[in-house]
């Protein structure tokens, strides 16, 4: 959870070097596949995963981390995008009622609604006057990973290797091609990254992209999700504290009140089965 609530200050790292945030979306995801690669070996999976693959990958690797950098580039407040990821779980919950016809519970219903309260709350902060663009890209990026997480629901047959390689030749292509037409010249781009720029990048890759998911897979070994998934409400928690520890910013008392609601929230819809 830790590496998990690191990925947005570290981005913001990046972005603050003039990286490009979908051209970096596209780096971050191009290491991701050249990494694992080796271990996919190009094969593919059985006919009656290759759709839900598909939406999964376009889903994750295309629209999360490009929406997350966008979020992030068009807000001079890290937290509030941070909090805003967590509506990836009403939001994950909505569309498997919509996708797989799964029947949401009173209980549920009223912990979606207190979420969005939450959000609502965080709007009112003055600080957020001129970071509106960013919680709106922060918002589709919680509904695209909610999509995501119903989509994965219907992999777990599939080597994880095969799902995160997918995902990031998906995710490398197409946002280099949506680079190459939003964001200009791509070759010059690339050229201009420095070199703390590519540690940055690197992180999110290897630490958060890959470790921090295959931690969690190894997890799922041992405990069921019902155990695990609580503990993705400590991920803003810690990324709301390295952002006051990277960039002094320190949460207004309106914003600490809609987090309190939101992670308290998404805590207890991790708990109801």
């Amino acid at each position: 959870m830790i590496a998990h609530g690191s990925a947005f200050p570290v981005a913001k790292l990046a972005l603050n070097n003039s990286v490009p945030p979908i051209l970096m979306a596209s780096l971050r995801m191009g290491l991701v596949f050249m990494i694992l690669v080796p271990f996919w070996k190009f094969k593919l999976p059985e006919k009656k995963y290759l759709k839900s693959l598909i939406f999964f990958s376009f889903s994750m690797g295309v629209f999360v981390y490009a929406f997350m950098n966008l979020s992030l580039f068009h807000s001079s407040i890290i937290s509030p995008i941070i909090l805003g990821s967590q509506l990836a779980i009403p939001f994950g919950i909505l569309a498997s009622a919509f996708i797989l016809d799964e029947n949401i519970s009173k209980n549920k219903w009223i912990l979606i609604f207190t979420s969005f309260l939450g959000i609502i709350v965080i709007f009112f902060d003055p600080k957020l006057t001129e970071n509106y663009l960013g919680l709106f890209f922060a918002s589709l990026m919680a509904l695209f990973f909610g999509l995501a997480q119903v989509y994965s629901r219907q992999l777990k047959e599939l080597p994880t290797s095969m799902i995160n390689a997918s995902t990031g030749l998906f995710g490398f292509i197409i946002l280099l091609i949506v680079s190459f037409f939003l964001e200009g010249n791509v070759i010059y781009n690339f050229k201009n990254i420095n070199y703390n720029s590519w540690l940055l990048i690197s992180y999110q890759a290897i630490i958060v992209s890959l470790c921090a998911h295959l931690l969690m897979f190894y997890l799922y070994k041992f405990y069921t999700v019902g155990r695990i998934f609580p503990f993705y409400s400590l991920f803003p928690i810690f990324g709301i504290l390295l952002t006051y520890l990277i960039f002094n910013e320190v949460p207004t008392m309106l914003f600490i009140l809609g987090g309190i609601i939101v992670i308290t929230s998404v805590f207890f819809l991790h708990k109801i089965n």
